[in-house]
């Protein structure tokens, strides 16, 4: 018997280091063990195939499937061999936490009889592309039958506050030990003769304004545009070309910091619309710890978080504009205004709050279950 906790994501562990990696990471010391359970994949096997693979303390389970089936995520048909499939493996448990973070994965959540349900909501699932049928329903399902729910962000939240009263924002946070090694770089390489670079990282896909990225390689001419990070949910080919528009492909998080550190200007080009509506971005904070100056799209978060930190424009010739303006901008000030925020928002305190909640909502609810 032990006190397990079991995360079912739709995001992979592997995939790129965000707000599940980094939470939970930091929470599973206080349980014997932790699954994290990804969405099926394909593979070289004839049927569905329970796989595991150990990352420290995580242990990583997805369901292999043959390659001519197909994987929809936590669909139906992936729901119902989840269900009778992990039960069995996970053996059994007197004190089990299920952490969601799709609600496509709720049926799931139900099989393994958690003696607490977590939500933790990151993203707008129903407003991505590709989003899965019936997503909105059960992101009010998840809403009422979870114990706990958190949002990752102010829109979000508001959001989620329509259809439980009693969610608590979390915004994301960040590490800044993690990058001060990009701003030592950078002062390093300010002695050598180069081309300013403005760079982006991250998931590059439907929340991404192309045309802006297009606009603004062509206005910075003698400018170097990197654009680092996996392409998902588009076409390679619809992405625009130019000879200072680079696309390096994806960087591990232990990358990142040498990664910034070849940046001038750091830049978050996020199209306005549905996608972005309730977004709260995660690197905005990455590229402040990392010593950079910052230029944005207004997206609603970030112009109610960082105005007057970041700059704020809002087309190709903007961004142009304001990423001139802050070569000259001073690194002393900007660090000054930084500080206190990224001392706040450190993913060690974020953590350790939630899992605060958490304990405190198991502790209630071990109490009502022994007096009823």
């Amino acid at each position: 018997m032990s006190r397990d906790l079991v995360v079912l994501s739709h995001l992979r562990w592997v995939f790129v280091w965000q707000r599940p990696q980094h939470l939970i990471s930091r929470i599973s010391d206080r349980y014997d063990r932790t699954w994290f359970v990804e969405e099926p994949m394909p593979g070289d096997v004839t049927t569905p195939t329970l796989r595991r693979e150990d990352h420290g303390p995580i242990t990583r389970v997805w369901l292999e499937m043959p390659q001519a089936a197909q994987c929809n995520g936590f669909d139906p048909t992936a729901s119902e061999l989840y269900s009778s499939l992990l039960p069995h493996a996970f053996g059994e448990s007197n004190d089990r936490t299920v952490w969601l973070y799709t609600p496509m994965a709720l049926d799931v959540a139900r099989v393994l009889e958690p003696d607490l349900l977590v939500y933790d909501v990151m993203d707008d699932l129903a407003a991505f592309a590709f989003a899965p049928a019936g997503v909105v329903l059960r992101q009010r399902q998840a809403l009422r039958d979870a114990d706990v729910v958190f949002a990752g962000g102010r829109s979000l939240h508001r959001g989620v506050a329509e259809h439980r009263q009693s969610a608590q924002c979390f915004p994301s946070g960040v590490e800044p030990e993690h990058y001060a090694t990009a701003i030592k770089l950078r002062a390093a390489r300010r002695t050598r003769s180069r081309r300013p670079v403005a760079g982006y990282v991250g998931v590059i896909d439907e929340r991404i304004d192309l045309g802006l990225v297009e606009g603004l390689a062509r206005k910075l001419g003698d400018w170097d545009i990197h654009m680092v990070g996996p392409v998902v949910k588009i076409d390679s080919a619809a992405l625009p070309r130019a000879e200072n528009l680079i696309y390096p492909g994806s960087r591990q998080y232990s990358e990142l910091p040498g990664t910034m550190a070849n940046f001038d200007v750091a830049l978050m080009p996020f199209a306005l619309n549905e996608a972005t509506r309730s977004i709260s971005p995660t690197k905005t904070l990455e590229y402040l710890a990392a010593g950079l100056p910052v230029v944005s799209t207004r997206v609603p978060d970030v112009v109610a978080d960082y105005d007057g930190i970041v700059y704020l424009r809002d087309d190709a010739a903007g961004f142009a504009d304001a990423s001139v303006d802050a070569l000259d901008e001073c690194n002393i000030a900007r660090a000054e205004r930084c500080a206190p925020i990224l001392r706040d928002q450190h993913w060690d305190t974020i953590a350790a709050r939630m899992a605060e909640q958490v304990e405190g909502a198991r502790v209630q609810a071990a109490a009502a279950q022994d007096t009823a």
